[in-house]
């Protein structure tokens, strides 16, 4: 019976470690229990970037609907970023096209106390780029909801290039851009917005889940 009993605890003592190994927190600068899991490393290096850059301004497309709570599954950008807003003087635009996803995210934001560094814009991302006034330091794509399905994700891929176009004008020297999901079938969402930054001489910093590019060869090159 002791035999048993200790191999039981040894199971669960095992699969504690395990679950430990897997967490992946943004700890301090986020509460230990949230787990960002395949994208704490590139959240990790994007602040820091900003940080060495005295960033100012954020955009990001497709607001994090689910707040904190979406860490693991989405990431929870709006969030992270509103909360490295605060605590470098610097502005978060988010922008969505759906109102529900609006309102839960506003509603976190408020919970958080970021309301003063983060603005969420409803509105088509495309016409919103296009219209956007200032210099962009972080450009954070993530909109259009990719899938399983072959024509969704031939127009997701369109649409994250159509969004890279419209506010090219604003990105700087120093500018980076990280764009969500790119580690999925068929190329995920940077597919084709990728290819065409290549080709205009950015170039990737990191290639996980997420993928880093930045424009400026002397950061590439210090921090790479």
């Amino acid at each position: 019976m002791k035999t048993i009993f200790l191999i039981l605890a040894l199971i669960v003592i095992l699969f504690l470690i395990g679950k430990l190994i897997k967490h992946k927190s943004l700890y301090p600068f986020m509460p230990f229990k949230y787990d960002f899991r395949k994208r704490r490393d590139t959240f990790s290096k994007t602040m820091e970037i900003m940080k060495e850059l005295n960033a100012h301004t954020i955009v990001e497309t497709g607001t994090s609907r689910e707040g904190l709570k979406g860490a693991k599954s989405n990431g929870a950008a709006t969030i992270v970023f509103g909360k490295w807003a605060k605590e470098n003087m610097a502005f978060v635009h988010s922008v969505d096209i759906n109102e529900e996803s609006i309102k839960s995210a506003q509603k976190e934001v408020n919970r958080q106390n970021l309301q003063d560094f983060v603005k969420i814009h409803l509105s088509d991302s495309l016409e919103f780029l296009e219209g956007f006034d200032r210099d962009v330091d972080l450009l954070y794509l993530d909109s259009y909801d990719y899938s399983g399905d072959i024509e969704i994700q031939r127009k997701s891929q369109q649409h994250h290039l159509e969004e890279f176009k419209r506010i090219e004008h604003k990105l700087h020297e120093n500018s980076i851009v990280l764009i969500d999901d790119c580690n999925l079938p068929n190329g995920g969402k940077g597919k084709l917005v990728i290819a065409y930054m290549l080709e205009r001489g950015w170039k990737i910093l990191m290639e996980e889940y997420q993928t880093l590019l930045v424009r400026n060869h002397i950061i590439f090159d210090k921090i790479s």
